[in-house]
């Protein structure tokens, strides 16, 4: 197999070696490159040898010095150097099969890429990986991978992700557990199947697996209004919500005493649902799962209180609104209580923004849409500027989910429209202006 450079970076260990765009790598230091992953391996020596073949297809080897990590200054058609791998699941708590017609047809792409896990955090099911890319992530200690457990039962697995190899794929888990590969394990809990006893053993199976599994997660299912025709799911009430919290931090507390990390924690949805409050900082320890919403409060929290002390008294007169989540709303808001102390000049209202576009049960930042800030933000005053958190948009783009842009907000709302990075510092100093 080889792989077609479509550029060379000026200046770079590549080009001082006379490596040229349009040939294909074929190998470093012997070693076949079929993806991204082999690539960043076996580049990293100081002393490399690329196999490479011409469009004609005469081969030749080039040897390269440089720095040890340094990169090769070689870019490919895509960023994986082949096609980004997608889901052969069909989950009963799938949410882009909850998703309405009519959308950017990018959001109905289902991914479940181990490569992805590895470069940018994305949550792998197992089921599409072989044995030899199981060993290939042994070899080269790939660190940590995020995996989508749901349940350790093979059998329930089969059902819940209608896979009937979903039970059987459980087994590069304990490989990876084996290898000492570090491992973050997502449960997306549908309430009747995959809780309560069912809970219990998937904890008993996976906890014991410490230190490789760092960190477990429960997260609950998301429930949207475009259901029909799938199979009925039951939406977290405050008594099964404490439920799963009450068995965490029983859990948790196991495992800080065994081994002085939590490991298991509820995501900050069960405690809201639950009518519980949300723990401190300290008790989620690195922060493991910051992405599955577990700890993201306190987290944010945190952040903009050591910011605020940084803040002197008095600011320069000014106004904005803030637009977030049903839930994170009020958490919001209290943050918001100590810098107006600070800086009486300063006016800042939080609206949150309900989620009409999905369902009322949907009240997260980032499932927030532009049509429904729109819909319920028109004819209000909104001050000097609209701040937005940057959760709501697609990554690197101005755009929603329901594809309307900021500039369509600013231009409807008639405001200068700010984006807030997702976190508390960040915000802070957007709204003060430092």
């Amino acid at each position: 197999m080889s792989v077609e450079i479509l550029s060379v970076e000026k200046d770079s260990p590549a080009a001082h070696a006379g490596v040229r765009a349009g040939e294909r790598l074929r190998a470093i230091n012997g070693n076949e490159i079929c993806d991204i992953l082999d690539y960043r391996f076996y580049e990293t020596e100081r002393e490399v040898t690329l196999a490479l073949e011409s469009a004609e297809g005469v081969c030749r080897e080039v040897s390269v010095r440089k720095g040890q990590y340094e990169s090769l200054g070689l870019s490919f058609e895509t960023y994986l150097m082949d096609r980004q791998r997608s889901c052969r699941n069909r989950c009963v708590f799938c949410f882009i099969d909850q998703l309405p017609k009519g959308m950017r047809e990018s959001l109905y792409f289902k991914d479940d890429d181990s490569r992805l896990s590895f470069l940018f955090g994305n949550y792998i099911t197992l089921t599409n990986l072989s044995d030899r890319e199981a060993e290939r992530i042994v070899k080269m200690r790939i660190s940590p991978i995020n995996i989508s457990v749901h349940t350790t039962n093979p059998e329930l697995r089969c059902r819940m992700m209608g896979n009937r190899f979903a039970g059987d794929s459980l087994r590069h888990l304990y490989r990876f557990a084996e290898a000492g590969i570090k491992l973050n394990c997502q449960l997306v809990l549908c309430h009747g199947w995959n809780d309560g006893e069912e809970l219990e053993r998937t904890l008993g199976d996976l906890l014991p697996l410490y230190p490789s599994v760092q960190s477990v997660a429960l997260v609950p299912l998301g429930v949207t209004r475009f259901r029909e025709g799938l199979t009925p799911l039951t939406p977290y009430q405050a008594d099964t919500a404490l439920e799963v919290v009450r068995a965490a931090e029983r859990w948790g507390e196991r495992m800080l005493e065994k081994t002085g990390e939590r490991v298991c924690y509820a995501a900050d949805e069960f405690y809201l649902k639950a009518g519980l409050p949300i723990p401190g900082a300290s008790f989620y320890g690195a922060f493991d799962q910051l992405e599955n919403g577990v700890g993201l409060i306190a987290n944010f929290i945190e952040e903009f209180q050591d910011a605020l002390g940084d803040v002197e008294d008095g600011c320069a007169p000014s106004s904005c609104t803030l637009v977030t989540g049903v839930s994170f709303a009020p958490f919001l808001e209290k943050a918001l209580d100590g810098l107006r102390e600070k800086c009486h000049n300063l006016q800042c209202k939080v609206v949150p923004i309900r989620n009409d576009f999905f369902g009322e049960t949907i009240n997260v930042a980032g499932l927030v849409t532009g049509r429904d800030i729109l819909a319920q933000l028109r004819g209000v005053p909104l001050g000097d500027r609209l701040i937005v958190p940057d959760t709501m948009l697609r990554q690197g783009e101005p755009v929603f989910l329901d594809d309307v842009t900021l500039a369509d907000l600013e231009r409807e709302l008639g405001v200068p429209v700010s984006v807030a990075p997702d976190n508390g510092g960040g915000l802070l100093n957007l709204i003060t202006g430092k």
